[in-house]
Parts: structure tokens; sequence; C-alpha cells
């Protein structure tokens, strides 16, 4: 799995289009599970709204099975397709965007349809804050106190550690988050740097 950008907060967008009100909501949703709690919550909040259309990636990008939409009532194709080929285009993850419309008695047509949804979801991309997500894995290990410092300086030095804790009883226990891509690169560092007497190994 490589890095990849997810939004860093939850953001509305509002536009008028031919007297129609299209209002984009945007948010950080890692789990399918989580993106159809957000649109649920779009949708309670705005019971009045003709359609609350939706697309999301809720996972890393790339994978369909993390993809979906809905044109919530509006004609097939010209809403929840266009936001998710906004949504796949932009390379993005862990995202889900629902679009309020309120119908203001001008029909826009399938085309017309087509570029506003799609067109306000990507303005609304335009302001999104985005925090790049790096693939994390758990290592765990024990060591002697007199290697601490040592261990410590050279993961900080030569890898992309995420988090790093430490407990202390007869020895210090290391809890390592790091970039997933350097996992064995880390174990055998420092397998070799401690002469054998240090081994990190994947949390289960």
């Amino acid at each position: 799995m490589s890095e990849f950008y997810i939004p860093s907060e939850s953001i509305s967008h509002h536009e008028e289009i031919k007297k129609s009100t299209f209002l984009v909501h945007i948010a950080h949703t890692p789990t399918i599970e989580s993106a159809k709690a957000f649109i649920k919550k779009i949708n309670d909040d705005y019971p009045d709204a003709r359609h609350n259309c939706w697309a999301h990636v809720a996972g890393a990008p790339g994978g369909s099975h993390v993809y979906g939409f809905s044109d919530d009532g509006e004609p097939n194709g010209t809403a929840g397709k266009p936001m998710l080929n906004v949504l796949i285009g932009s390379g993005l993850g862990e995202i889900t965007a629902v679009t309020t419309r309120y119908f203001g008695g001008i029909k826009l047509g399938t085309g017309g349809l087509v570029r506003a949804y799609g067109g306000t979801l990507n303005n609304a991309l335009e302001v999104l804050k985005t925090t790049l997500k790096v693939p994390a894995t758990e290592l765990i290990g024990r060591s002697d106190y007199a290697l601490q410092g040592v261990i410590e300086q050279y993961l900080n030095t030569h890898f992309t550690i995420l988090k790093l804790d430490k407990s202390y009883d007869s020895a210090v226990n290391w809890q390592i988050s790091i970039d997933s891509r350097q996992v064995e690169q880390a174990q055998q560092e420092i397998f070799d740097l401690t002469h054998g007497v240090v081994e990190l190994v994947c949390k289960e």
C-alpha cells in the first residue's frame, strides 16, 4: 500500500446554478460504515431537500470495493457517478461527498446535471485541506537500557517513525509505528545494530 492524501477536516461548499442550490458536504470516512453514517447524517440534516446524492472512496484509492455512489432520484448517471469520477480523479482516499440539491424551478438537463454535480464537487475539493496518510505497521520488542539511546536515535534518523512509545520494567519495551514499506529493513538493521540482541516483531 502506498501513501495517499485524506481529508483533514469536514467542509461544506455552496453554489447556485440556474436557481438550484447545490450544497456539497465532504468528510473523512476511513470505512464503508463511516461513509454510510455520514450520508445518513446529511439526509437527517436536510430532510426537505429533493436530492442528497453521494459518492465515496471509503478506504485507500484504487480499490473498487471502497467505491460507492447514488443519484438519489436524479436521472440515472447524472449525479453520483460524476461525483465518484471526480473523487477517483483527485487521488484522495477515505473520503465521502454528499451533494444536497434544492430545485430552483429550472431544469438543467442531463448534461447540465452532470456538469453541476461534478463541477461543484471539484470546486469544493479545491478548498479542502488534506493530510498525507502513510501506511503503518506496529513493531514491538525489548531491549536493555544500555541500548535505548542508540536504538531510538537510529530509528528516528533512518526511518519514517509515526509513533514511538516505550514502557519500562526490567528492560525497555518498545512499541513503534513505522511506515509499512520500511518494516523488513528496520527489523534487519536494528537486529544488526544490536548484534542480534534486539528483535522487533510485528504486533498481532
